[in-house]
This record gives C-alpha cells, sequence and structure tokens, in this order.
C-alpha cells in the first residue's frame, strides 16, 4: 500500500523531473569541467545561498562551501570525491538554481527545506582531481579510503565538517562503473545506492535504518523514470571508507552513484535523476516522512550485478586452424583523456572471448552466419588524410581493406565518411582478433563484407555514417 506522503512525493517528483530544464545550469555542458570552470559561477550565487571558502587542495584549489537554510536539521552534501565524477557537481548546480527561484510552483517545497534543514553543499571536494579528471587526488591518494589515516588536506576538511556540523544526514556522491547490471539482468544500472555499513556485522542502528528508509524513498522516486534500472552496492564493511566511518560517526549517509546510460556519454539525463532524487530526499528530511519507510523493501532492490559490456557480438564464426567455432566477443570502451579541455577518445578491448551466453551488454549484435575476418593494410603508405580520402573507399572495405599507415600529421574533422584504422607503425590487431586486442575486424558474409568494425565501433559496410 502506497500511503498519501508516497503519492504526494510521487506527483512532486515529476513536477520536478518535468520542470528541472529550467533550472539547468548552462555553464556545465559537459562532465569535464574544471575548478577554474566553477568559481564564477559560486560567485554569482545569491540568496538564500551563502559560499565561503573552508579549505585548499594539496595543490592550493580553494574549496568551498554553500550554505543554505535556516533550520535545526543539519545535512552536509559533497561531489566530486572522486575527480572525474562529475555528474552530481552538476546536480548540485542545478539545485542551487532550484533554491533561488520563486513563484514557480514550488515555493512550498522549497520553504519546507530551507525552514527545517541548514544544508552544507561541497561542490568538487577534490579539485586537483578534477583538473587531471582522474579518481584520485594529485598526491595520488583515494580519497575514500584516506578516513583513518587522513593524509590528504581534502580528507582532513571533510571529517572536520562532519565533526564540527555534526549533520543528521550526509550525502556522498559518486559515479561508478556504468556496466554494471541491475542483479543478474540484462539492464543497465543506471542509479545505484547504498546505506553503507559501520560495523563488519553489518548492524542496523537507528542512524542506519535512517540511511535506508530515505533509500526506500529516492528508488520509489525513482522507478518512475528508470523502472527496474536502480541497484545497491554490496554494504560490506570497508574500515577505510568515508562512507562507513561517517555512518560509524554517527551522521546516516547516503551514497548515490550515477552509473551509465545509452548514449548519454555526459550524462546529462542522470544529472536530471539527481537533481530529482536528492530534492525529494531533502524533502523528506524536513518533514521526517521517511519515518514511513520500511527498511526490507530497502533490502528488496537488486544489488549491483555482474559488469555488462558495451557491445557484445553473439554466435560470430571464427576459423581457427581451418576448423569453424562459434564464439561471442566481449568488447568496452575506455575513455582516455586528450589534451582538449573537455574531449576524450575511446581505447576499446576485447574484454572476453568464447561462450558468453549467460552475459548481456549495452548494445548486442547477433552474428549468426558471420564470420569474423581480420582487417587488410593498404598496400601503400600515404602522405596525409587528403591522400586517403581520395582513395575509393567503399570498394577497398569490400577487400577488407580498412588500415591505413600515414606518414603525415592526423587532424580532427579531416577523417573521411567511413571507419577507418590509422596506423603510424604500420602494425595491426593480432590474427585473428583474440582476447585483450583492439577491436578492429571485419563481419563477412560468405566473400561480402556486412559489417566493418574500428576500434570496436561498427558500421554495415555499405552505410555511409560519419564517425566522429
Amino acid at each position: 500500500m502506497i500511503s498519501t506522503t508516497q503519492t504526494q512525493a510521487q506527483e512532486l517528483s515529476k513536477q520536478l523531473y518535468d520542470a528541472h530544464e529550467s533550472y539547468k545550469d548552462s555553464s556545465f555542458t559537459h562532465r569535464r569541467f574544471k575548478h577554474r570552470d566553477i568559481l564564477p559561477v559560486l560567485q554569482q550565487l545569491g540568496e538564500p545561498l551563502s559560499v565561503s571558502p573552508v579549505g585548499t587542495s594539496l595543490e592550493g584549489r580553494s574549496i568551498h562551501q554553500v550554505k543554505a537554510g535556516t533550520g535545526s536539521i543539519p545535512v552536509l552534501l559533497w561531489s566530486q570525491m572522486h575527480g572525474d565524477e562529475a555528474t552530481a557537481t552538476m546536480a548540485m548546480f542545478d539545485i542551487f538554481r532550484f533554491l533561488q527561484a520563486s513563484s514557480d510552483g514550488f515555493d512550498e517545497m522549497r520553504q519546507t527545506i530551507l525552514s527545517n534543514t541548514t544544508l552544507y553543499f561541497l561542490p568538487m571536494l577534490n579539485p586537483d582531481g578534477a583538473e587531471r579528471f582522474q579518481r584520485r587526488t594529485s598526491a595520488d591518494i583515494d580519497m575514500n579510503r584516506d578516513a583513518l589515516r587522513l593524509q590528504s588536506p581534502e580528507s582532513v576538511l571533510l571529517k572536520s565538517l562532519q565533526q564540527t556540523l555534526k549533520p543528521l544526514v550526509g550525502f556522498n556522491l559518486h559515479d561508478q562503473n556504468p556496466r554494471y547490471s541491475v542483479g543478474r539482468s540484462d539492464k543497465q544500472a543506471v542509479v545505484s545506492f547504498l546505506a553503507t555499513a559501520y560495523d563488519p556485522a553489518r548492524s542496523i542502528n537507528e542512524v542506519r535504518k535512517r540511511s535506508m528508509q530515505l533509500i526506500v524513498g529516492m528508488n520509489r522516486v525513482l522507478q518512475r523514470f528508470i523502472p527496474g534500472q536502480v541497484a545497491r552496492y554490496d554494504d560490506e564493511f570497508e574500515p577505510r571508507a568515508f562512507g562507513d566511518n561517517i555512518q560509524k560517526w554517527g551522521t546516516t549517509l547516503i551514497l548515490i552513484e550515477s552509473g551509465g546510460q545509452v548514449g548519454d556519454p555526459e550524462k546529462m539525463s542522470i544529472r536530471r535523476l539527481n537533481f530529482v532524487a536528492i530534492l525529494t530526499a531533502l524533502h523528506a528530511i524536513a518533514t521526517q516522512s521517511y519515518s514511513e519507510e520500511k527498511i526490507a523493501d530497502y533490502q528488496a532492490i537488486p544489488e549491483n550485478g555482474r559488469p555488462l559490456f558495451d557491445l557484445l557480438i553473439r554466435n560470430a564464426t571464427a576459423m581457427r586452424n581451418g576448423k569453424p567455432y562459434a564464439i561471442d566477443l566481449g568488447i568496452n570502451h575506455v575513455e582516455v583523456n586528450t589534451d582538449s579541455a573537455r574531449a576524450f577518445s575511446y581505447r576499446s578491448t576485447i574484454e572476453d572471448i568464447g561462450d558468453l551466453s549467460t552475459f548481456h551488454g549495452l548494445t548486442e549484435l547477433d552474428a549468426t552466419g558471420l564470420t569474423l575476418t581480420p582487417v587488410r593494410l593498404h598496400p601503400t603508405t600515404l602522405d596525409s588524410i587528403a591522400d586517403l580520402r581520395k582513395l575509393d573507399l567503399v570498394t577497398l572495405r569490400q577487400e577488407g581493406i580498412v588500415a591505413f599507415k600515414i606518414r603525415g600529421p592526423i587532424r580532427k574533422n579531416t577523417f573521411p565518411r567511413y571507419l577507418v584504422h590509422l596506423l603510424s607503425d604500420g602494425k595491426l590487431p593480432g590474427r585473428p582478433p583474440g582476447l585483450g586486442q583492439i577491436p578492429t575486424f571485419l563481419l563477412k558474409q560468405g566473400s561480402k563484407t556486412k559489417y566493418v568494425f574500428v576500434n570496436g565501433f561498427s558500421e554495415e559496410a555499405t552505410g555511409n555514417g560519419v564517425v566522429d
């Protein structure tokens, strides 16, 4: 049975979801923003928000606190403890815009939150890591494993704020591996939660119970928008982790992990889900409506399952010593930072090969009747991309020639209309394509090339799609 309060929360979440675009801070259009990008946005924040520096990183970058509300319930929220986990930071700035708004249909909700809670936000707790878009600090310390030694100044700051503010609730906001499944299903875990354990026995006291109750409400809200795609982390106690220790120190700790969604590499849709989930949770804290929730509903949320592949090719035929074998290929695309402040490239790998019938992929291709075939290298070393563009790539593709050696520099946006594998040393992936190799190969139907794969990305051999 769903109570009247829960029904109202559901309706409120739908209104927030629909209205998010009007609060979306346009300063953030991609995940790889830097400390210097958030500073002018922080400086522009006004009532009822106040901004103050509360510490500095190892390399001297300022860490700011944004405060809102005058209520008796303190709540602490921090993001980018890991520098490359920026989804919730974007959502925080959307929440700031929401809290500054008025006469938009949310005045009652806003007033309830601000009059009953005092909110302390720490956007970008690890600015040195964000500068490099890496998980760890500039001293190569994983902050979420530094709660005991407190070797990084960022870790010292977080513990100090927890000890002095004594928040009733803390939100530890992260991004997770986007390939986690929900249980053993084929569904991607778009968002995962965790009510961290505070001891090895995974005991449940009132502090941890509150975590579970709040997560139950957030899960119910998100199920409306991503049905069947919410999971929870395994709650094995990690004695070095901040989440586990903050729960142990008496603050109800909610871990939110933003996963991924196919077709949304910059996580704008999950940013929206964070906005909705966090605001509805803050309202539940302000009204104490979470007390109605049952911890059994938390335990019923499926755990994160076995990682999915980015691409799973099923039922391909591979020739080994003249004999055909049926194989599946599991391929993952790994983001690689580039010199550009916001760009990245992919380096793909064949992660597994063989019988993958019990696995799932975010994208799947049935290659029944198709033979896995190595690509061929064009016999002539070309001087430039301009020379490549002069070639009859359609005919060459049918001959299996997809790889080209280029002498000159390769500039972005100068590539031809078809997928090609460019080389500087003339070396191709192994023959035949195998475990751990770059997935550049052909899928052929008889003598006809059906699909071309370059670095794990594909197009039909007769297609004319442009590769970004």
